[in-house]
C-alpha cells in the first residue's frame, strides 16, 4: 500500500496539469482560514518553541536538530506509514528544510515558489512566486526563518523577502547585492534578538574581497550592519593573506545558517574556504618571505562570534589554516554545556569536512578538544592546547602532480547536519568514507581563476575499506567515546533527526529513510524506496494531535556525486522534488 501511495504521488508530482488543479482546489476560504489563525512568533517563542513546531533550520537556537516529540517511538515506529506527499516544482536542486508553525508547513521550491500547506493533510493554503532573473538557475535555498507574522526567505538572486505567514502576501523585498556581479544566497536567515542575520554566498564568482554576514531590520529589510568574512586592513588578521591584496582575495562563503546564544547575545556561524581552493593558485603558496605576512587566510574555516545587535565581531577561532583541499568548516554550530577536565564548560561544537569533531569555549573562542571520526590523511597532528593542525605536505595539490587525499572534497561529513539529543547526550553524525586522486590543472598564461578547484578529482574508496561508504555515528560528548556506528554501502545523504521517542532518522543515497534506536543503533524501520534520492534535512512536528516525520527528496546533488564510486546505485535523472510525510497509522 505504501509503495502504491509513493508511486501515485510521483505521478502527481510529474503532472503539471494535476498539480495545477490541486493548487486551484486548495485555495478556498476554509483552507486559508488555517493559515490566518497562526500565532505571532515572538522572541520568547524562538527561545522556547512549542514541542510540536519546527520554527528554525535546526529547530532551536542551539542548533541541536532535536525534536522532543515521543508519540512515534521505538515500540511503534514499525507502523510508520506515508500519510501524504506534495509534489514540488521541477528544475534545479533542493536541500529544503520545511518549517512548521501551528499546523502550517512552509516550503520553498527550487523555482522560488513559496507555499503554505496544511501540515496534517497536505492541502495547499497559499503560495507566493518570486521571479528569478533570466540566467539564474532554479536551485533551492536550505532554510527560511519565521518571526512576528512574517516568513523570511533568501533567494538565489541575492534578495531577502518578508512574506506574510498568514496570507502569502509580500511585505517587503530587500535586494542586498547585485546578482549580475555573481552574488546569491544558498542558505536562509536566522532571527536573533529581533535582528535578521543572513550570510552571503557565491563569493568565487562575485566581486573580490569575499563574502559577508549582514544584519537587517525585520520590519523593513534595511541593512543595519555588515561583517566581512575576509579580514582586511593592516592588522595581523588583515595581513594573513600572504600579501595578496584584498581585491584579489576570494571565497570565505557564509553558506550555512548559524546558531544563537541567548545568554550572551552572540551569533555563531561558520565561514568557508579560500577560493580557488589550491593555495598555489590563490596566492597563499609559496609563503611570502616578508615576515609581516602570514598565509592562514582569515577568516576562512573559522567560527565567528558576532553581536547581532551591533554587528561587532567579538572573537573568532580558525580551525584550518590555508585550506587547499576544499575541506571547510562552515557547518552547524551546536551550543552545549559539556564536562571538560572536570569542569562544565560553555562550548560550541562543530565538525568540518575532515570529520574531526571540535569544541571551543563559546565565551572566548578557546580551543578545548577534538575527536576524529572518518579516515583522513590530511592532518598529521593537532596541538593538544591550541588545536593548531600540522598538514601532511604530501596532500597539498601541485600543478602537474597527482596527490592522494582522504577525505575527498565533498567531505567525510558534508552539509548534512549533525544533531544532538539531550536524552542520550549523544551527537549523531552522518559520514562517508572515500578519498581522491587529485590532479591540479595549470592556468593558461595570464589567466585569472576565481572558481573552485580547477582540478580533477578521481574519487575512490578508502584503501582496504570494507566497502561500506555510508555511516551514522553516535558519539557520547561527555567523554568523547563512541556509542555505536551503523555502516552500509550506500552513502548517507540527509542530516540526522533524533527525537524524544528514542529514535534517530536519516536518509540515504539509495532512496530510503531509516530509523534507529538512539541508544543502541539498532535499525528499527526502513521506508519503501523513494522515487528520488533524499538529500535534505528531515523534521518532526505535531498537527491536529498527531506526530509526523517529514523529508524532502532531491535529485542527486551534493553527495550524489559519489555515484561515481557507487555506480550500481541507479538514480533518476531529473525527477521533481517532493515532500513526504509519515505518521503511525
Amino acid at each position: 500500500m505504501i509503495a502504491q501511495a509513493l508511486l501515485r504521488s510521483t505521478i502527481l508530482a510529474t503532472s503539471l496539469t494535476v498539480v495545477t488543479a490541486t493548487m486551484a482546489l486548495a485555495q478556498t476560504p476554509a483552507a486559508n482560514n488555517l493559515a490566518s489563525r497562526v500565532t505571532t512568533v515572538t522572541d520568547d517563542m524562538l527561545k522556547n518553541p512549542p514541542d510540536g513546531d519546527w520554527l528554525q533550520w535546526r529547530r532551536t537556537y542551539d542548533g541541536w536538530g532535536y525534536s522532543p516529540l515521543d508519540q512515534i517511538n521505538k515500540s511503534n515506529v514499525k507502523n510508520l506509514k506515508l500519510v501524504w506527499s506534495w509534489g514540488m516544482t521541477p528544475g534545479g536542486t533542493t536541500q529544503e528544510t520545511p518549517l512548521v508553525h501551528d499546523g502550517v508547513m512552509y516550503i520553498q521550491n527550487s523555482t522560488h515558489l513559496i507555499q503554505a500547506i496544511n501540515a496534517a493533510t497536505g492541502q495547499l493554503l497559499w503560495q507566493y512566486q518570486h521571479r528569478l532573473p533570466e540566467g539564474v538557475l532554479p536551485n533551492g535555498v536550505r532554510n527560511k526563518a519565521i518571526y512576528g507574522d512574517n516568513l523570511y526567505v533568501a533567494t538565489r538572486d541575492a534578495h531577502i523577502l518578508a512574506i506574510n505567514a498568514k496570507t502569502g502576501k509580500l511585505v517587503w523585498d530587500q535586494q542586498v547585492a547585485d546578482v549580475k556581479k555573481g552574488w546569491g544566497y544558498t542558505s536562509g536567515p536566522l532571527v536573533a534578538n529581533g535582528v535578521l542575520i543572513q550570510g552571503m554566498t557565491n563569493c568565487s564568482n562575485a566581486q573580490p574581497g569575499g563574502c559577508f554576514f549582514s544584519g537587517h531590520d525585520t520590519k523593513t529589510g534595511k541593512e543595519l550592519w555588515r561583517v566581512n568574512t575576509i579580514a582586511r586592513g593592516d592588522t595581523p588578521e588583515g595581513n594573513s593573506w600572504n600579501g595578496v591584496p584584498v581585491e584579489a582575495r576570494y571565497g570565505a562563503s557564509a553558506w550555512i545558517a548559524g546558531s544563537y546564544d541567548v545568554e550572551q547575545n552572540l551569533f555563531f556561524a561558520g565561514v568557508g574556504q579560500p577560493y580557488p581552493w589550491p593555495a598555489v593558485l590563490n596566492g597563499l603558496l609559496p609563503k611570502n618571505a616578508d615576515a609581516k605576512y602570514t598565509n592562514n587566510a582569515l577568516y576562512t574555516d573559522s567560527t565567528l562570534a558576532i553581536d547581532p545587535t551591533s554587528g561587532k565581531l567579538k572573537w573568532y577561532h580558525q580551525y584550518l589554516q590555508n585550506d587547499t583541499l576544499d575541506l571547510d568548516y562552515v557547518y552547524e554550530r551546536l551550543i552545549l554545556d559539556l564536562p571538560v577536565n572536570g569542569q562544565t564548560r560553555k562550548t560550541v561544537v562543530t565538525t568540518g569536512k575532515l570529520g574531526i569533531i571540535e569544541a571551543i569555549d563559546r565565551t572566548n573562542g578557546e580551543w578545548l578538544w577534538h575527536k576524529e571520526t572518518v579516515p583522513q590523511n590530511v592532518v598529521q597532528s593537532i596541538d593538544p592546547k591550541t588545536g593548531a593542525k600540522t598538514i601532511n605536505p604530501a596532500v597539498i595539490p601541485q600543478i602537474g602532480q597527482t596527490t592522494f587525499n582522504c577525505p575527498a572534497d565533498p567531505g567525510g561529513r558534508a552539509w548534512q547536519a549533525t544533531s544532538y539529543s539531550p536524552k542520550t547526550r549523544m551527537l549523531y553524525m552522518p559520514t562517508v568514507e572515500f578519498c581522491s586522486n587529485t590532479v591540479l590543472n595549470p592556468l593558461d598564461p595570464g589567466q585569472v581563476y576565481t572558481g573552485g578547484g580547477l582540478a580533477t578529482y578521481n574519487r575512490v574508496p578508502v584503501p582496504n575499506s570494507d566497502g561500506k561508504i555510508g555511516q551514522v555515528r553516535a558519539v557520547k560528548l561527555d567523554d568523547r567515546t563512541d556509542a555505536w556506528m551503523y555502516r552500509q554501502y550506500a552513502p548517507v545523504t540527509t542530516s540526522t533527526l533524533p527525537t524524544g521517542g528514542g529514535l534517530v532518522f536519516v536518509g540515504t543515497l539509495d532512496r530510503k529513510l531509516l530509523a534507529f534506536d538512539d541508544t543502541t543503533g539498532q535499525l528499527l524501520w526502513t521506508s519503501p524506496t523513494f522515487p528520488n534520492s533524499i538529500e535534505s534535512f528531515p523534521i518532526s512536528y505535531m498537527a491536529d494531535g498527531k506526530q509526523y516525520i517529514a523529508v524532502v527528496t532531491n535529485w542527486s546533488s551534493g553527495l550524489g556525486r559519489l555515484k561515481l564510486i557507487t555506480p550500481d546505485i541507479a538514480l533518476p535523472a531529473h525527477n521533481p522534488h517532493e515532500v513526504y510525510v509519515f505518521a503511525v497509522e
